[in-house]
């Protein structure tokens, strides 16, 4: 590619792959799975990506911004109906409870 653009996908996989072992990774739930359960996940998403956008070069890394500029939104293209189907038993309490 003319841009290098699959350095940067390979780097954006890492950083995407890498939050999953952060400390927002609690019991293998995601705050996002929270989230979807009371059908706030779009609004969620979007909101991080207005944030981050918003901020960028203005605090932190400006690069770390569009790296969760561009996560928020891959999370925002997924379809949350078809990440469902993979839930496990835990999640779906989750759900029930709120």
């Amino acid at each position: 590619m003319k841009y290098r653009e699959k350095e940067f996908l390979e780097e954006l996989q890492y950083y995407i792959e890498g939050t999953y072992s952060e400390h927002y990774a609690n019991d293998k739930i995601q705050t996002l799975d929270v989230i979807d359960a009371c059908g706030d996940a779009k609004a969620f998403c979007r909101s991080n990506i207005l944030k981050y956008a918003s901020r960028y070069d203005r605090k932190g890394s400006a690069r770390q911004d569009l790296l969760k500029v561009l996560h928020y939104g891959v999370l925002l293209t997924v379809s949350y109906t078809h990440l469902r189907a993979h839930e496990t038993s835990l999640h779906l309490v989750c759900r029930l409870l709120l």
